[in-house]
């Protein structure tokens, strides 16, 4: 008997997807009512306008905020950054896998002004990145996580920073700790930037308004960390915004003024180190931010009213979307991720059918 779990189907269904463009959608929210985690699956069924289809609750993150990387082959890693809890997640077959926590050893920290080991106090894991070995036929998530030391008999106690990069690998399902690089990245990015076995990040070098902007990259099969520049043409970092992103299938940067009434986009992508512009979308007003492209180079945006919106690359205009937010907590926390369907297996558990809410209305969007 065929079976549909054989690793050549798995890689037919994910390649045809691929060929023929099958994007799925869906938004990480926050829900402002019973203050948990969900993600809405968006849909163009109704008249090629976006709703929502269906809504997904993880038990796993029930009252935690948790960051998104992916998609990698149509999986995701969730990764709470104030605990070490983090999973893997296929959405198309609802099934998710706990990562084990750290086995790693934090090292002590000796403060010479004071002369004495200062105490661990906190440690968060920032900056995560999920993608696949082709080599190991593996896949790895790779996380930045910052020590933070006190000295234990101090009132008021000035903290003291120590970082370390841990490699979590799905074959061997354990964590092991990697040298970390010289540069470390400066803040969260639109999603997962994995492109063809490499994982990218946004950093930065020199002092307070005189900063130079560049990538950090993270070699998945060979576990090493290099830098790229950013686009040239790009002004200094503190009066533009330079998000990382994946732009038909290669690592792009969308660029925007840090001040402004009516904020206007630049797209580039690279190819082999090189940055070309790709199209410039002048003047929208109200704009807070970019959320992430769609199908056929859709981008969509978050305005100053947490709504939603869709520019069209085809016809270039603006487009309200029927996706409800205001019951949501956290607006800021809303994020846009875009996978194919994938059957791959992850080895773990499957979703409970209560916590799928299909086809809400408009009023019940954020019941439960």
């Amino acid at each position: 008997m065929f079976s549909f779990q054989t690793p050549p189907f798995i890689s037919n269904n994910y390649h045809n997807n691929l060929e023929n463009n099958n994007l799925n959608l869906f938004l990480r929210r926050y829900d402002g009512k019973t203050f948990h985690t969900y993600f809405s699956q968006l849909s163009t069924e109704k008249d090629q306008n976006y709703i929502v289809k269906q809504n997904i609750h993880l038990p796993l993150f029930k009252n935690d905020v948790p960051c998104v990387y992916g998609a990698c082959h149509g999986l995701f890693c969730l990764l709470d950054p104030s605990n070490d809890k983090a999973a893997i997640w296929n959405p198309s077959t609802r099934e998710f896998k706990i990562l084990p926590p750290s086995s790693i050893q934090r090292p002590p920290y000796f403060s010479y002004f004071e002369e004495i080991y200062l105490t661990l106090e906190d440690v968060s894991f920032n900056h995560a990145a999920f993608g696949f070995d082709s080599i190991t036929d593996d896949y790895k998530v790779i996380r930045f996580v910052t020590l933070t030391y006190v000295n234990s008999e101090e009132e008021h106690p000035h903290p003291h920073s120590m970082y370390q990069v841990e490699l979590y690998s799905l074959r061997s399902n354990s964590w092991k700790e990697i040298p970390s690089p010289d540069y470390t990245p400066t803040e969260t990015t639109l999603g997962n930037n994995y492109v063809d076995g490499i994982c990218y990040w946004k950093t930065m070098t020199g002092a307070y308004l005189d900063f130079r902007g560049l990538i950090l990259s993270f070699d998945v099969g060979n576990e090493k960390f290099s830098i790229l520049p950013i686009p040239e043409s790009v002004g200094s970092f503190p009066e533009y915004y330079v998000d990382l992103l994946v732009f038909n299938g290669s690592l792009g940067a969308i660029v925007y003024p840090s001040e402004r009434i009516d904020t206007s986009f630049d797209l580039w992508v690279t190819s082999e180190g090189v940055w070309t512009k790709q199209f410039n979308i002048k003047s929208i007003s109200g704009v807070v931010n970019p959320l992430g492209f769609g199908k056929n180079g859709d981008l969509f945006l978050r305005d100053t009213n947490d709504e939603v919106l869709l520019f069209d690359a085809s016809t270039q205009e603006l487009k309200e979307l029927e996706i409800n937010t205001y019951l949501d907590h956290f607006r800021f926390a809303i994020s846009l991720h875009a996978y194919l369907e994938s059957l791959v297996r992850i080895n773990g558990i499957q979703e409970v059918e209560k916590h799928i809410i299909r086809q809400p209305t408009r009023d019940a969007l954020n019941e439960y």
